[in-house]
């Protein structure tokens, strides 16, 4: 199996179809999420990476996600990583009881389509807790004064997935790996 495997006595992925291979997800340049690390890709000199990692604690999950640049980049490249950096504190400004989750999802998708970038539509982040992935969704665009409310005590994964092209994206035969369809640069948070 390519990828990095598991510490003893950790599973080596997440459940679906197919099972996830690796310990973590490692988005390479165009690649969106759920890249599949591999001992074959070397990592170059510009080369901008996601790395999605998920924490098992006391029945509880954790989710974070994080891009780097390798090395020297190019100035677009470093916008769109600080681009994705500013439009997840926008939406976290909204993560507080009293709003609701389309305020978040809008101050996120306004923020990059404003600077001249585009967010991805058909995955989002996600509350989270005793399961990966629980209510409510939470779009990287939407609507304000829209969707649930937001209520003290809730946890929320907000992830902005930012690309520098157009929003259009597909899915690789690995049956994981999500790719931009221009072939354009993505930065995840």
């Amino acid at each position: 199996m390519d990828g990095i495997p598991a510490q003893k006595g950790y599973p080596s992925y997440q459940k679906g179809v197919p099972d996830f291979p690796s310990t973590i997800c490692a988005s390479l340049n165009d690649e969106v999420i759920h890249g599949i690390p591999s001992d074959r890709v070397h990592l170059k000199n510009g080369d901008v990476i996601s790395i999605d990692m998920v924490a098992l604690k006391n029945g509880y999950n954790g989710d974070a996600a994080r891009t780097f640049i390798v090395g020297k980049s190019s100035q677009e490249a470093e916008r769109l990583v600080k681009i994705t950096q500013k439009a997840f504190f926008e939406g976290i400004k909204y993560a507080k009881p009293g709003f609701r989750i389309g305020d978040i999802s809008n101050a996120i998708g306004e923020f990059v389509e404003k600077n001249g970038f585009s967010v991805v539509k058909e995955f989002q982040g996600h509350g989270i807790g005793k399961e990966m992935h629980e209510d409510p969704g939470i779009p990287n665009y939407g609507r304000p004064g829209r969707g649930p409310r937001i209520e003290k005590g809730m946890t929320l994964a907000i992830e902005p997935m930012v690309i520098a092209g157009k929003p259009d994206i597909y899915e690789l035969d690995d049956g994981w790996t999500i790719v931009t369809e221009d072939r354009k640069l993505v930065s995840t948070l």
